[in-house]
């Protein structure tokens, strides 16, 4: 069993939590040093001039989190919108619906992932999670315009390793785990095979059919790997990774358009009445080569990835079973394929740290059918015309080159200078057809669009940290971030320009303290953002599309803590304060400057605390607040809102020799939190988070 100095060093983490573990040979309580790769080359967490949240493997697993909405659960003022994939926003700043980008960017091992669709990605096999707040674009690519999730797996070693897990809980929920690595052959070659693979009946009862599993899904994610070492010097790396997803109708309340956001209610979702099954089918096929080579003093690295992304659904057209829609639906089928090369050169070994690369990506995505299905009436008699099908067929194509650099340069022993920038460019093209015709008729052609557009950027980063003694480090930085343009494709009417929407850009300034003690870790941070042509989804003469806002800015405060008050106890914390408005917000037909930039909390906090008796038994209380949130109703053209909530997770459990036997309650309080809302003046869908659950798990470890 591992020792609390070999725990503590390994969790310094900016979240709030309560981990609670056994030792028996530890007095010690003093924080080693923790090195992350923030700035692709070694540091010591404590001197990296940015705010970083650092999870351990181990933490993940003691806190049950197998996917990347339980980390974002552990970040300040971070918050994920699970709508048709996985929408996340970050210090006001939410996803680009049409560009299907995240303002989050995810890497495994330098593979990037920031497409909303298939961004769940797998947490087997991690040895830390390092969440870097603010824009990463000088060093992560351009969507990194919030903060990057930078998962680092662990090293096999010439020893056989692994785990086994299993869960049963609420809703007939089954979760199985495994991960196993070791030698082929000693020193030289590796291999990795890791899966999760997860079932669930869901919570809500389809009434309109007698389906007590209306919202049903499985979620299957397998990996592999072979590490090759000829040599100390040379590594090479091959992951093959497959998700398969499938998710049915989702947690909503379903409402007439007129009906306001407090008659929403996780009850009415519960217990739904729909004529047409949903199912949202992703599949994800991925594939990349990590080599490294080091020669005096020097580090070049190429990360090559492939990556094909299958996305097959189906939607009841009103949400519900009104006669006049029904067996209407809305459907999308999209195939999207991405190759990405990045090739870095860096050097770490003398006074000036510094790193530099060339990258390219190049994406190809056809799409359709992709539309609704709807009736007809005419606007004088209201004689009904039959049932209608409006239906997008679209074919995109962009590409990226990028020359980018970073150094860290000592000024004084106390203080060093971080400069930075990537200048890059981004095209993209589309072809799109629009049908809108009587259903079962050949199709009629309403609408056709050959679009191309070019951007160039060129996003810089200065940061300074000043060593003011042995435990306190402060910092200071700017940093740009951006997000690409593109083209909305769903389109009836207009030209290029009508069709398409600019980057949106964000200036990240912040100052923040780190602070190391022998039984504390104590960091804050304040921050201002300002964004420009800040990405818009609405609702405009019956079409969705993405546009752009002039201005906006947001600005806040985050804190966190681990705190040891003895060996066998450790008090966790984060909270996240924000303010995010639109400055200049003008749709046309009315202003919004002044108003709460919606889908974001105006407080995130976490706190727990955990305990572990050294005969092996131990337990854990995680909490989680969250603040008023802000909703844009299409429908009425105004913003909605709805108050705070508070949430707890319990676990308690006995760990024997390579056994860990568990149980656990999520939601304890059965707390109802609406996560998505949406209404276009016909109808209004809120969608709810999961009620209280019960489980209990088995892990072997070898």
């Amino acid at each position: 069993m591992k020792t609390i100095s070999i725990f503590k060093s390994s969790i310094i983490s900016l979240v709030v939590s309560v981990n609670l573990y056994a030792n028996d040979t530890t007095t010690n309580k003093k924080l080693d040093e923790v090195t992350v790769t923030a700035n692709k080359i070694e540091e010591n967490l404590q001197y990296v001039p940015q705010s970083i949240s650092v999870i351990d493997g181990e933490i993940l697993q003691e806190k049950g989190i197998t996917d990347i909405m339980g980390i974002v659960k552990e970040i300040p003022n971070m918050s994920d919108i699970p709508d048709h994939g996985t929408m996340i926003n970050f210090r006001g700043l939410n996803s680009s619906m049409f560009t299907n980008n995240n303002p989050v960017v995810i890497y495994i091992d330098g593979v990037p992932t920031s497409d909303r669709m298939g961004y769940d990605v797998s947490l087997s096999n991690v040895e830390r999670v390092e969440v870097l707040r603010g824009p990463q674009g000088t060093l992560y690519g351009k969507d990194a315009i919030g903060a990057v999730i930078n998962i680092i797996t662990k090293e096999p070693t010439n020893t056989l390793s692994g785990n086994l897990g299993f869960e049963y809980s609420s809703n007939n929920t089954m979760l199985g785990t495994f991960n196993i690595n070791g030698p082929i052959i000693e020193d030289k070659l590796y291999f990795g095979l890791n899966g999760k693979s997860k079932n669930s009946d869901g919570w809500v009862t389809n009434s309109l059919k007698n389906d007590d599993k209306a919202n049903n899904s499985t979620d299957n994610k397998y990996s592999g790997y072979l590490l090759f070492k000829p040599s100390d010097n040379l590594s090479a790396k091959l992951t093959l990774s497959k998700y398969d997803v499938k998710k049915d109708w989702g947690a909503n309340h379903t409402l007439p358009g007129a009906s306001l956001i407090n008659e929403f209610n996780r009850k009415g979702a519960e217990v739904s009445s729909f004529d047409v099954d949903a199912f949202e089918n992703t599949k994800v096929d991925s594939q990349s080569l990590n080599i490294n080579y080091d020669l005096n003093g020097l580090n070049f690295s190429s990360v090559t990835t492939h990556k094909k992304l299958d996305l097959d659904s189906d939607f009841d057209s009103d949400y519900g079973n009104n006669p006049m829609f029904a067996g209407l639906k809305q459907f999308n089928y999209t195939e999207n394929e991405e190759w990405t090369q990045e090739l870095r050169l860096s050097s770490f070994e003398n006074e000036i740290k510094w790193v530099t690369g060339l990258y390219f990506d190049k994406g190809d995505r056809s799409q359709g059918p992709y539309g609704m299905e709807y009736p007809m009436y005419d606007p004088i008699t209201f004689a009904f015309l039959g049932n209608y099908s409006s239906d997008a067929y679209s074919k995109s194509k962009s590409t990226t080159q990028a020359l980018f650099g970073q150094a860290i340069i000592p000024i004084t022993q106390k203080i060093d200078l971080t400069l930075g920038g990537r200048y890059q460019r981004i095209k993209k093209d589309i072809d799109l057809k629009m049908y809108n015709n009587l259903i079962g008729a050949n199709q009629m052609l309403m609408q056709s669009l050959n679009g191309k557009k070019n951007w160039s950027a060129f996003l810089p980063k200065v940061a300074f940290s000043y060593k003011m003694n042995d435990t306190l480090t402060s910092f200071a930085s700017v940093s740009k971030g951006y997000m690409p343009g593109g083209f909305n494709y769903f389109s009836m009417t207009g030209n290029q320009d009508e069709n398409s929407f600019k980057p949106q850009t964000s200036v990240n300034y912040e100052v923040g303290v780190k602070t190391v003690f022998d039984d504390l870790v104590l960091n804050a941070s304040i921050f201002r953002m300002d964004i420009k042509d800040i990405h818009i989804y609405k609702q405009e003469n019956g079409m969705f599309l993405t546009d752009n806002a002039d201005k906006a800015h947001s600005y806040g405060l985050e804190v966190d803590f681990n705190y040891f008050p003895t060996d066998e106890i450790e008090i966790s914390g984060a909270v996240g304060l924000i303010k995010a408005k639109y400055d200049d917000y003008n749709a046309g037909s009315k202003k919004y400057d002044g108003e709460k930039i919606e889908n974001t909390p105006s407080y995130t906090a976490n706190l727990g605390i955990a305990y572990y008796h050294p005969t092996g038994y131990y337990g854990r209380l995680d909490t989680k607040a969250i603040g008023p949130n802000s909703f844009f109703n299409s429908g009425f053209q105004k913003f909605e809102s709805q108050g705070s909530s508070f949430f707890a997770d319990v676990k308690v459990g006995y760990k024997y020799k390579d056994f860990d036997i568990y149980s656990f309650v999520t939601n304890l309080t059965n707390e109802e939190y609406m996560t998505s809302y949406k209404n276009n003046g016909m109808v209004g869908i809120a969608t709810f988070n999961d009620p209280r659950a019960f489980g209990l798990g088995l892990k072997y470890s070898f």
